[in-house]
């Protein structure tokens, strides 16, 4: 994570997460996503801990149906959008690595 480019880099407009509730973004290399819920606005790497592959199969679809959870596309494992915890699934008690990231002017930055 120590080659993601500075703090206060932008991300993306807070909404570009209107349509799915989440995007991914490419930084130098590293593929990670921002989520939104109502607790606020969350970042992790695009990565499944189970076998590493992103958890999009389509472009910033990360969300579940219900709009509660994150979910891996590739084997359907559930994490939690606050923390990034695997709640079902293989990987179960597992967590997504966390990029920390904040809003600023109704954009989302790298914290």
């Amino acid at each position: 994570m120590s080659d993601l480019p500075k703090a206060g880099t932008v991300l993306c407009a807070l909404t570009d997460l209107d349509a799915t509730g989440a995007k991914g973004i490419n930084l130098g290399g590293t593929g990670i996503f921002v989520v939104r819920s109502d607790e606020g606005v969350f970042g992790y790497v695009n990565s499944c801990p189970h076998i590493g592959v992103p958890l999009d199969m389509e472009p910033d679809e990360f969300i579940s149906d219900f709009g509660d959870e994150i979910i891996c596309s590739t084997h359907g494992a559930r994490f939690r959008i606050q923390d990034g915890e695997c709640v079902s699934g293989p990987c179960t008690g597992d967590v997504l690595e966390p990029v920390a990231v904040k809003v600023e002017d109704n954009q989302v930055v790298l914290a």
